[in-house]
């Protein structure tokens, strides 16, 4: 949020968002968890940071608040005088801000430059106590390592490579690669040692093995729900996680593997933060942000009426998922809940914006992936996304920003529209 208070808060507001009760019912969902926890880790060089709280961990931590309420927002007729005169009674602020209607903030844990031991110890301790109805959210955000060799392949292999093994000539059930004399497995020490081919750096680089996350550190907790949102250059070694889980399926946001490309910058995560990031927690202004436009070059009403139209329109997607018949049930379990459909929604306008934006489009490595596929109703080529973009650039006069079909028409009554839809 800028000087101006321009752009909304990142807390889910109650005022901008839809309640809670008032989800869409998700026809393809056999069970509906909420989110209940949440493991929040962010490191990058130089990265700003207010002791250790990172800037991308603190818009993580605070997309996932509730935006306080109740009589904390209601003002009082009796003022205080300057001379000490009758005023309001003293007020318990931490019990007048709380709505009771509302559900608890999930807990969440902040990890700054964790060794893997401690990530471990955390991610080990919340999923003993997470409810049967629960979901684990976990973010890291931090610069990736990737080997020659693709990183999903290598990840697969090794998981195969420690089942348990039937050959009469294996020493150990535990047989891997590394010490396996058949060589049509085409690994070599080098390869074991380097472990699974990617993960993402928490520390110093000289010590690879304590602050690095790997794939096969996450694997095993995939027992449990989890949400799971990776933000690094090495994003793509995470990916392997699908179809290795041990229980039950995780849900996955992938970033690009490439730097956005900011207008005016050569980078994207100095002096704002991730790109990718910014866009999961505060989609209007990381539009702006990709645009280059500046807090001071618009009016707040233009800001009021791009802010509008983005929640009317990813209202509309969060109702196309909730009756889509081949919504895959990993999504459909954590639509109704508010943070993680948000979370998800916005995710879908990330992918439109830069799937559609010309120094991004049709390149690979500058567009996020979700695990597992959504629905091709909300692909970036569809209309009802295409629309969104095209109505949000034209607000801001950048429609020769982006890739658009001819075909896509502003509609005229748009207006008149976003003041009746709830907002999302």
């Amino acid at each position: 949020m800028n000087a101006k208070g321009c752009f909304r808060p990142l807390r889910y507001s109650l005022v901008l968002d839809p309640r809670p009760d008032d989800l869409p019912h998700v026809s393809a969902s056999v069970r509906s968890l909420k989110l209940r926890d949440a493991i929040l880790s962010s490191y990058h060089h130089n990265e700003i940071k207010f002791s250790e709280l990172t800037l991308d961990t603190f818009r993580m931590l605070q997309c996932l608040e509730w935006e306080p309420s109740g009589s904390f927002y209601q003002s009082s007729n009796i003022k205080t005088g300057q001379n000490g005169g009758p005023g309001p009674s003293r007020i318990n602020y931490s019990q007048d801000i709380t709505d009771p209607s509302l559900p608890p903030n999930p807990r969440k844990a902040i990890l700054y430059r964790p060794s893997v031991t401690h990530f471990l110890a955390v991610l080990a301790t919340i999923c003993e106590e997470l409810p049967h109805d629960g979901v684990l959210l976990i973010y890291l955000s931090a610069s990736g390592a990737r080997n020659s060799i693709n990183a999903a392949e290598n990840i697969n292999r090794n998981f195969q490579s420690h089942t348990i093994s039937s050959d009469a000539t294996s020493a150990s059930p535990f047989s891997s690669p590394c010490n396996s004399p058949n060589p049509t497995l085409g690994l070599n020490k080098g390869d074991c040692m380097d472990d699974l081919g990617g993960c993402l750096h928490f520390g110093t680089r000289g010590n690879r093995g304590l602050n690095c996350i790997y794939p096969s550190d996450i694997i095993p907790f995939t027992r449990r729900p989890l949400f799971i949102v990776i933000d690094s250059d090495g994003s793509e070694a995470f990916k392997a996680i699908k179809g290795s889980e041990k229980g039950e399926p995780a849900a996955l946001l992938i970033s690009p593997s490439s730097t956005i490309p900011i207008a005016g910058t050569d980078f994207s995560r100095s002096p704002s933060g991730s790109s990718f990031t910014i866009f999961l927690t505060a989609p209007l202004q990381a539009f702006c942000l990709l645009l280059g436009i500046l807090g001071s070059e618009n009016e707040m009403d233009t800001y009021t009426e791009a802010e509008k139209l983005l929640s009317s329109s990813l209202n509309d997607w969060g109702s196309t998922l909730a009756t889509s018949d081949n919504l895959d049930p990993v999504w459909a379990q954590i639509l109704r809940d508010p943070f993680l459909r948000r979370l998800l929604l916005r995710f879908l306008f990330c992918r439109a914006v830069l799937t559609l934006y010309k120094p991004t489009f049709n390149k690979k490595e500058f567009l996020p992936e979700c695990m597992p596929l959504l629905p091709d109703s909300l692909l970036p080529t569809s209309t009802i996304c295409r629309t969104t973009v095209l109505q949000m650039a034209h607000i801001f006069g950048a429609t020769d920003r982006f890739i658009l079909s001819e075909e896509i028409i502003l509609p005229e009554n748009r207006h008149e529209d976003m003041e009746v839809v709830a907002p999302s």
